[in-house]
């Protein structure tokens, strides 16, 4: 029987340097597999991610099947992988995917470096109304979903400083390891 993989999940604002130093990381550990929150769409989770928050979060709520499903699938291959590293924003809240979970890793980056970073990225061919309306989301709605994630960090077992270069990110965590 294969040893059991060591589960680390990334968590960070949009924008924070999740899939930067999940991709990182990956190519780091030998033998390490990598899963992507984002790659899933999640039919019996809250359609409404502003309504969600403003509600109180219930992260129990998310249906995480598919997700686990690739992630059961993992540990039933030939050769089950040494990591297996969670591009994931909910640290240790879902109640299903928490047993998982060796290392809840969130990578604390502040609000205006994370937003400067998603426009960077989401933006480099945008209208000046289209960078207006999204900023107007962010002012009147977004901000609460980012605060949310303060949770989140409080719920991790390591918090890095989300201003580091990826590469002094992933050896922070690298020393750590097992």
């Amino acid at each position: 029987m294969n040893a059991k993989p060591y589960v680390i999940s990334i968590a960070a604002v949009s924008g924070g340097g999740k899939t930067a130093v999940t991709n990182e990381l990956g190519s780091k550990l030998k033998g390490s597999k990598k899963l992507f929150f984002d790659d899933y769409e999640f039919e019996n989770s809250p359609k409404d991610l502003i309504e969600w928050v403003k509600e109180e979060p219930d992260y129990d709520q998310w249906d995480l099947e598919p997700l686990i499903s690739d992630f059961r699938s993992l540990l039933e291959t030939k050769e089950t992988p040494s990591y297996i590293i969670l591009d994931y924003p909910f640290a240790y809240k879902n109640r299903s995917m928490k047993s998982y979970i060796n290392l809840s890793v969130y990578i604390d980056t502040p609000l205006d470096v994370a937003m400067a970073r998603r426009f960077l990225r989401d933006h480099k061919n945008s209208s000046s109304s289209e960078i207006h309306n999204d900023l107007k989301f962010y002012l009147d709605n977004g901000r609460d979903a980012y605060l949310e994630m303060e949770t989140i960090k409080s719920n991790s077992d390591l918090i890095i400083d989300g201003t580091l270069p990826i590469d002094k990110i992933v050896n922070i965590i690298l020393q750590i390891l097992p």
